[in-house]
C-alpha cells in the first residue's frame, strides 16, 4: 500500500471503458495523474471528471505531457456510458473489487464511501503529489496544476 510521498506507485493491469487491458507500466517514462473517484454520474464524481477534461489539453501541453486517468469501482459498460455522455478524452479503468484503490490505499469512509484520491506520479512510477478531493471536486484539478507548478521549480519534474 502507498500513499505518501516519495512511494513507488503500484504496478497494475485494469479494463478500459472498451474493455481493452490497461497497463500502468505502459506509461512508464511519462508523467501521469491518476485519481480514483467514488461513482460514474453522482453529482461530486461528475464535476471532478469534468474539471480534468476543461483542463485536459493543459495538461497534454505540458512539457513533458501529462497522462490522466480516472480509475472507480464501476462496471466497464457503466464507465462507457459515463464516459460518452461527458466526452471525457481521458481512460476511465474499472476495478471493481478495489484491488488498485487498496494499493494506493485510498480509504473508504465510514466503510462504505470510497475517497476521491488523485497521485501525481512521476517517470520513475515515484509519487510526487496526494491529494484527498473527497469535498472539493472544483478546486482539485487547479491543486493538482499547482503541485505539478511546484515540482516544476524545484527542477524534480522531468
Amino acid at each position: 500500500m502507498v500513499n505518501i510521498v516519495g512511494d513507488i506507485a503500484p504496478d497494475f493491469t485494469l479494463l478500459d471503458s472498451n474493455e481493452n487491458s490497461f497497463n500502468f507500466s505502459d506509461l512508464d517514462g511519462s508523467w501521469k495523474v491518476v485519481f480514483f473517484y467514488a461513482k460514474d454520474g453522482s453529482p461530486t464524481c461528475k464535476r471532478g471528471c469534468l474539471s480534468f477534461k476543461e483542463q485536459y489539453d493543459l495538461f497534454r501541453s505540458l512539457t513533458p505531457p501529462v497522462e490522466v486517468i480516472g480509475i472507480s469501482q464501476d462496471s466497464t459498460s457503466q464507465h462507457k456510458e459515463f464516459k460518452e455522455e461527458l466526452g471525457l478524452p481521458f481512460p476511465l479503468l474499472s476495478d471493481p473489487d478495489r484491488k488498485v484503490a487498496d494499493l494506493f490505499g485510498v480509504p473508504m469512509y465510514l466503510g462504505q464511501f470510497p475517497a476521491k484520491s488523485s497521485f501525481v506520479v512521476g517517470p520513475d512510477r515515484k509519487i510526487h503529489y496526494v491529494y484527498d478531493w473527497l469535498f472539493r471536486p472544483r478546486n482539485h484539478v487547479a491543486k493538482i496544476l499547482a503541485a505539478m507548478s511546484d515540482v516544476t521549480e524545484r527542477r524534480d519534474f522531468k
